[in-house]
């Protein structure tokens, strides 16, 4: 079994909806825009780059999303 990704992302975002679609079901999406202390979160991943998607895989972070 796979890992799950953890994507942080926001609606409407395009690269966020392209990293949900490329990881499928083995993505887990959390809503930066409608949850504050998830946003902090992304924030603490990302050295404070407000940039979305922010994808957690395997311990490693990758800022935004231009395909797998």
């Amino acid at each position: 079994m796979e890992d799950k990704v953890v994507i942080y992302g926001r609606p409407g975002c395009p690269f966020t909806d392209k990293a949900l679609a490329a990881y499928g079901e083995r993505a887990k999406y959390i809503n930066v825009q409608s949850d504050s202390e998830k946003l902090q979160e992304m924030l603490i991943l990302s050295e404070g780059v407000r940039k979305v998607p922010v994808i957690v895989e395997g311990g490693n972070v990758t800022i935004g999303y231009g395909g797998t």
